[in-house]
C-alpha cells in the first residue's frame, strides 16, 4: 500500500503528500475505537478508492505530537512574539518555551514589530531577551516589510519540521507571507478593547519553504503543561540542566546543596527564570490526577 505525509487537515479531510501529489483521505473508524486521530506531519499508509480518494489505514509511531497546535513529528518551533501590541511578556515566553522543551521540540524565539517602538524601549526588550541567547536559543527581531528576513530564517528552516506558534496578534501570518508572498494570508488587527488579537488562520498546513517544512497554526494565548511531570520540570529549563545538585531527583526549591539555587544567587541563572520555574512546579504540583 502507499505510504505518505499529512500535510494538511481540513473538515474531516487529511491531504497526504505522496510522489509530489496531495491525495485527498479521510480516517478508517477503527482510529476512533483506539483513540486515535490521524495528525498533520503524520507518516502514514493509506488506500486508494478513487482518481484521488483514500482511506488513512496506518500511523506510523510518532517522535512527538502536540495537542495545541495538533501536530507531529516536529523538529523545531518558531515562538512567535511581538515586543508591543501584545505587549512583550516573559512569563508567556517562558511557558511556550517550558511546554515546547517538554516535547523535546527546539525552540526558536522570534520578535515581532521592532519598528514599532522607541529606541530606548527596544533596547530594554532586546537587554531581556538576550538571556535567552546567553543560554543557546536562537533569537531574531523582525518587523512587517523586512527583507532581510528571508535570508536570515532560510538556514534555520532548512531540512527541519517546523511549527509556527505564539499569541494572537502577534504577526504570525505577516511573517509568513513574508517568506510566502504568494500564500497572501489575511493578516488580523489588535482588539484596541481586549489588547489581543483575532484568530486569523482556520487550519494546520505544512508548507514547503527552504528545503524544509513550515506549518502555520492558529494563534494561542497559552499553552498548557499537562504532559509535564514535576520531576522533569528543571529538564525544560536548559539552563538549569548543567548544574548538578547534591541530592539526586532535587527540586530546586529547599533543598541543601542545591546548585540551581547557588547559581541564581550568584546571577547565572536569570531570577525571573527561576521564579517562573517555581511558579509552572506549583502549577503542575497542584494538578488534579489524571485517570
Amino acid at each position: 500500500m502507499p505510504t505518505g505525509q499529512i500535510r494538511k487537515a481540513l473538515s474531516g479531510y487529511y491531504y497526504i503528500f505522496d510522489g509530489g501529489q496531495l491525495v485527498q483521505t479521510r480516517a478508517r473508524g477503527v482510529f476512533r475505537k483506539r483513540g486515535q486521530s490521524p495528525l498533520v506531519g503524520d507518516f502514514v499508509t493509506y488506500t486508494i478508492e478513487g482518481e484521488n480518494d483514500g482511506t488513512v489505514t496506518e500511523i506510523e509511531p510518532r517522535k512527538n505530537e502536540l495537542v495545541r497546535p495538533p501536530i507531529a513529528n516536529i523538529d523545531q518551533a518558531l515562538l512567535v512574539f511581538s515586543v508591543t501590541e501584545p505587549d512583550f511578556n516573559l512569563h508567556l515566553l517562558d511557558r511556550f518555551i517550558t511546554v515546547i522543551e517538554g516535547y523535546e521540540v527546539e525552540p526558536v524565539l522570534i520578535l515581532t514589530k521592532v519598528d514599532l517602538l522607541e529606541e530606548v524601549q527596544l533596547e530594554e526588550v532586546k537587554k531581556q531577551a538576550s538571556y535567552y541567547e546567553s543560554i543557546g536559543y536562537t533569537l531574531l527581531y523582525t518587523y512587517k516589510g523586512d527583507v532581510s528576513l528571508k535570508d536570515r530564517l532560510h538556514p534555520i528552516l532548512e531540512q527541519q519540521t517546523s511549527v509556527l506558534a505564539g499569541q494572537s496578534g502577534v504577526g504570525k501570518s505577516t511573517l509568513l507571507n513574508t517568506l510566502l508572498p504568494t500564500l497572501s494570508l489575511k493578516t488580523g488587527e489588535i482588539s484596541n478593547a481586549l489588547g489581543r488579537g483575532k484568530h486569523t488562520t482556520r487550519h494546520v498546513e505544512l508548507i514547503e519553504v527552504a528545503e524544509g517544512l513550515l506549518a502555520d497554526t492558529p494563534g494561542f494565548s497559552t499553552f498548557e503543561m499537562d504532559h509535564i511531570e514535576k520531576e522533569d520540570l528543571s529538564s525544560c529549563f536548559t539552563e538549569m540542566s548543567r548544574y548538578s545538585c547534591k541530592f539526586r531527583g532535587c527540586m530546586h526549591v529547599k533543598e541543601p546543596g542545591c546548585a540551581v539555587k547557588e547559581a541564581v544567587e550568584q546571577g547565572q541563572i536569570a531570577t525571573h527564570r527561576y521564579d517562573h520555574y517555581l511558579h509552572f512546579l506549583e502549577e503542575i504540583t497542584d494538578r488534579k490526577p489524571r485517570y
